[in-house]
Parts: C-alpha cells; structure tokens; sequence
C-alpha cells in the first residue's frame, strides 16, 4: 500500500513537468503573432514562459495614521484634534439612536392604528388624525436627520 502511495505521488508530481511543454512566439510576414508548441522552420521564434509563479501573500494594509507635522510639532493641538474626534463620534452616535427611535416610534405609528398616549397624566386613545400627523412628523424628521 505504502508502495502505490508513493509511486502515484511520484506520477503526479512528474506530470505536471511533463504537461508543460515548450511554447514558442513568431510574428508572420503579415505582421500576425502567433503561438505553437513547434517552432516554425526558416523563422525565429522566442520561446514564452508558461510557469505561472505562485501567488504573493497578501500584506496587510497598513493603518493610514501617519502623524502630521503639524501633529508632531505642537502635541497641544493633537490632544485638540483627538477631542473633536471623540466629540464628533459621540454626537454620530446620539444621531443613530435618534434615527433608530423615529423609525421605531414610525413603525409602531404605521401599523398600529389604536395607540393611546399620556397626557397630563391621562391616558387616551390617539385619533386617526393625530396619528397621521404623528407618521408625517416622523417621516419629516427622518428625512432631514437620518441618512
């Protein structure tokens, strides 16, 4: 068994030298290149590498935080800029669960049409106007706010 293991693995390995024959390159007298695995008589030909080369091992990207100059010679305004960064982040996140309440809150105007609410402590049922004036604010609201 160990023998006809290792002599197809020989086999194997010794085709595909054997399938990778010579191909050669020439262009006619009508300026039309051609590819043969003969090459022509009574004319050059170049031969052309068909060994395809392993692929490369993809790199990782390199992060692109490459301090500025401006970064480096004044660290004062770096902290400035990594607090508007945070600042900014903070306020990107206050707006996406804004957004995620409207259409929560649209959802729920939209395919309930009995809802009630509470007013000064009283609870009552919404009208079909109040209610479509509610889905409009609420559209109205996405539209301007939420991307």
């Amino acid at each position: 068994m160990r023998r006809m293991i290792i002599t197809s693995s020989l086999l194997l390995a010794m085709s595909a030298t054997a399938m990778a024959s010579q191909v050669y390159k020439w262009v006619d007298a009508q300026g039309v290149t051609h590819f043969s695995a003969q090459p022509p008589q009574g004319q050059q030909a170049t031969s052309v590498n068909t060994s395809v080369a392993p692929p490369k091992p993809a790199q990782p990207a390199e992060p692109k935080t490459t301090p500025t100059f401006e970064s480096i010679a004044d660290p004062e305004q770096a902290a400035i800029d990594e607090k508007v960064k945070q600042e900014v982040a903070a306020k990107e996140a206050e707006l996406k669960k804004y957004c995620e309440n409207v259409r929560t809150n649209l959802a729920q105007l939209e395919n309930n049409p009995r809802l009630r609410t509470e007013v000064d402590g009283e609870v009552r049922r919404l009208t079909e106007e109040e209610r479509q004036q509610r889905i409009g604010d609420a559209k109205k609201a996405i539209a301007e706010n939420c991307k």
